[in-house]
């Protein structure tokens, strides 16, 4: 039994109907990134309940991330990219990785002038954390459309999220008298931007697939609100270990991780903003779309989930 990861459920959801509760009390500078926090540390929640944690029952650890805050990405939409992602032959595959960012030469060709723009903002931080949620609801609403033309529409998935979220605004909006639209400004959007915050420079296209996966030493409020995924090589190499297990497999193990991962490593979340605030962290284009393109064609949409928000940068979820 999970007791911390059990823990971190209850205070999340104490937080969330306190600050909504009493949102009206709060001035804007402080409801903003409390909302954004709780949703962000909510969707680690998820990501923890994906990797089979707290407890050995699948059902009780669904149930314990039923209310769905973050409203558009479905949990099971959300469990099944993801899984996906952790195919590491995968990782960076803009074929084949749900989570990737990157585009084939031949996608790039076929984009408009105006989307080659949003996709060069959207790769500095400055434009993940501004347009990356619009982006990422685009490309999921897109796959969706999609997957409902040619009948893989997941209809199961979508009552679920129908029934968590009505569930969600019924407390939100009816009770605690928070207007929908302030709580996409307050809660949604800006806890989808800090998602992506932690994705942003998870992964980078190398031959060797485990040269893939950063390590980023985030202090403790980052940390905890990313349930220590910020420490991604460790958790690509042990999937299984829940969240607080991670910092003692980092500590034992921290020279052998970085000669694995060709130490692709950040000493936090403050220098990935410094170097890559408006720069873009590298180019969009997959150094392989040549090969890729190769080995698979057809016109497939861009894979549809972050990570949750992805744990991912479609979704992420």
């Amino acid at each position: 039994m999970g007791w911390p990861t059990i823990l971190v459920a209850l205070v999340i959801y104490s937080a969330f109907m306190l600050v909504t509760w009493f949102h009206n009390r709060l001035p804007v500078w402080l409801l903003l990134p409390l909302g954004a926090y709780l949703v962000a540390w909510h969707g680690s929640l998820q990501h923890e309940v994906i990797h089979g944690h707290p407890t050995s029952l699948p059902w009780l650890n669904r149930l314990l991330v039923f209310p769905n805050l973050v409203l558009w990405l479905p949990f099971e939409h959300y469990r099944e990219s993801h899984i996906r992602h952790h195919r590491e032959e995968w990782l960076t595959d803009p074929l084949e990785d749900p989570e990737s960012w990157y585009l084939t030469t031949a996608r790039w060709s076929e984009s408009s002038s105006w989307l080659r723009s949003l996709l060069w903002i959207n790769n500095t931080v400055a434009g993940r954390l501004l347009i990356g949620p619009l982006l990422i609801l685009g490309y999921f609403l897109q796959s969706e459309l999609y997957a409902l033309r040619r009948g893989s529409f997941h209809w199961r998935a979508w009552l679920i999220n129908i029934l968590s979220c009505t569930l969600v605004l019924t407390w939100v909006v009816v009770i605690c008298g928070l207007s929908f639209w302030s709580y996409l400004l307050f809660f949604v959007y800006p806890g989808t931007s800090l998602t992506l915050l932690r994705s942003f420079a998870e992964h980078r296209a190398r031959p060797e697939p485990s040269e893939r996966t950063v390590v980023v030493e985030a202090s403790l409020p980052l940390a905890l609100l990313y349930l220590n995924n910020n420490l991604h090589a460790v958790h690509h190499s042990y999937p299984g270990e829940p969240w607080f297990r991670l910092p003692e497999i980092w500590k034992r193990q921290k020279k052998r991780l970085l000669a694995q991962n060709g130490n692709y490593r950040f000493s936090g979340y403050a220098e990935i903003i410094a170097r890559y605030f408006l720069w873009p962290k590298e180019g969009l284009i997959h150094p392989a779309s040549a090969e890729l393109t190769q080995r698979w064609h057809g016109d497939l949409p861009i894979a549809s989930t972050p990570n949750h928000l992805g744990e991912g940068d479609r979704a992420t979820a």
